[in-house]
């Protein structure tokens, strides 16, 4: 990837996070307060390291819930009551900042 694709593709995902921000932002309050209770989650209990499958996966919660509020279902008869298990679900298949963490632990403790 040259040095001009790589910025390019860094306003890409800037411009697509404001983006999603922006739809974040216009959600009923319930649905926008779930979303960045999920955002807070995702980054703090190890969400993906990758901006494709961030992007996917928020993304994916914001079509789900706008698709919610427009149907005048709650938060939680989309997600569940566990939401944190609902957030799992969605990162199991990905690697996380958790797993990075974790093989960078395990590599530092066994080189010894």
């Amino acid at each position: 990837m040259s040095f001009l694709e790589k910025i390019i593709g860094s306003l890409n995902d800037k411009r697509e996070w404001r983006e999603m921000e922006a739809r974040a932002k216009a959600l009923p309050t319930e649905y926008r307060n779930a979303y960045y209770a999920i955002q807070k989650y995702m980054w703090t209990a190890g969400g993906p390291t990758d901006w494709r499958e961030c992007s996917r996966i928020f993304g994916g919660i914001l079509e789900l819930f706008e698709q919610g509020a427009a149907e005048g279902k709650k938060v939680t008869d989309l997600t569940g009551e566990d939401v944190a298990a609902f957030c799992d679900e969605l990162v199991k298949d990905t690697e996380t900042y958790k797993d990075k963490y974790r093989k960078k632990l395990n590599d530092s403790v066994n080189r010894g």
